[in-house]
């Protein structure tokens, strides 16, 4: 029989939080995400599941629709309304662009770079976001979004182009999973060479 130490038993407790914690925060996040869906009909459909299913259904219908000529004029209508009225529109772009580059047709966290900011030989790793900033007089100059570890915070920065190293060898979200895991994920192995 073994001998369960103190050292031992903290030892065991903290396998089981690594085993256990991401298993069941990810388990909680879904079934929050789940359960605020449903409850938006759960005054008129008191179906447990029938909720969430209804709008998961009503958001595919709509993005279905507005493939067709007629709904599509009716959004960009809408789209354009928002996007001129006072006070909304701020609100209404951030969101709009935040969706459009994670989801849209216009993703912006495609190109993953390591980026230089900070000291000669100290990169980061990020997304370009805009490939010309001759608009805010930078030549060769290109707009870098810096994700922040653990967090959905992050960074622009106006790099210098030279400053950048494409990752062609590593997926878009592979570098996004490293960058916000704090690097403790796993990404395939890069030759150093081909980073030049």
């Amino acid at each position: 029989m073994k001998k369960f130490t103190t050292q031992k038993v903290l030892q065991y407790f903290l396998q089981g939080l690594l085993i256990l914690g991401p298993v069941l925060i990810t388990v909680y996040v879904i079934y929050l995400v789940f359960e605020r869906i449903d409850s938006i009909l759960r005054p008129i459909i008191n179906v447990p599941g029938l909720g969430f299913l209804v709008v998961v259904a009503f958001i595919i219908l709509v993005g279905y629709l507005s493939s067709f000529f007629v709904l599509g004029r009716l959004l960009s209508l809408l789209d354009h309304i928002l996007e001129r009225t006072p006070g909304i529109k701020l609100l209404y772009s951030f969101v709009r662009d935040f969706f459009e580059a994670f989801a849209g047709n216009k993703k912006k966290f495609t190109q993953n770079v390591l980026a230089n900011v900070d000291y000669p030989d100290v990169w980061r790793v990020g997304f370009i976001t805009q490939e010309d900033m001759t608009n805010f007089g930078m030549k060769d100059y290109v707009a870098v979004y810096l994700p922040m570890s653990y967090s959905v915070a992050g960074n622009v920065y106006i790099v210098p182009r030279e400053k950048i190293r494409m990752l062609p060898e590593v997926s878009a979200t592979e570098a996004m999973k490293f960058a916000v895991s704090g690097g403790v994920s796993e990404t395939p192995d890069v030759d150093s060479e081909e980073k030049n």
